[in-house]
């Protein structure tokens, strides 16, 4: 991992269980301490939905327990960026889901990670899936 003023890149590999969500929380951590810069609350609304998304890698991938995942983190000038890759199987997914209702147990992740992104993509291939995630800087 590497940071500096102005722009940085942060990754991590590894398998995508529950008990890897935290190194999510740590690239991020270290974004923050190593680029003061980058609004507070872009970096905790991406946060949210990152983890949202990661939390879904784990949950949903296939094998489960055997997903391997990559992580890019990069700030940039006007936004932050994030690129998942993992190499679980396709599992369909609505990027434009809508909040489910108030007695649901489960799916608002996808709508959270709508709401507080700028950007959200999402590739299959035959190496796994590939989500890209992105949050314009607001003005302080």
């Amino acid at each position: 991992m590497a940071g500096e003023k102005g722009g940085g890149e942060y990754a991590f590999e590894g398998l995508a269980v529950p008990e890897e969500l935290g190194r999510v929380h740590d690239l991020l951590a270290q974004a923050a301490v190593e680029h003061p810069e980058v609004p507070s609350r872009d970096l905790m609304l991406f946060e949210t939905a990152v983890i949202e998304i990661a939390n879904n890698v784990v949950e949903h991938g296939r094998p489960h327990g055997q997903v391997s995942w990559r992580m890019t983190v990069m700030i940039g000038e006007d936004a932050i960026e994030a690129d998942l890759y993992d190499s679980g199987a396709e599992f369909g997914v609505d990027l434009h889901a809508v909040m489910p209702d108030v007695e649901a147990e489960g799916g608002r992740g996808l709508a959270i990670a709508e709401a507080v992104l700028d950007g959200i993509e999402l590739e299959h291939s035959k190496e796994g899936n590939h989500w890209r995630l992105m949050r314009r800087f607001t003005a302080s």
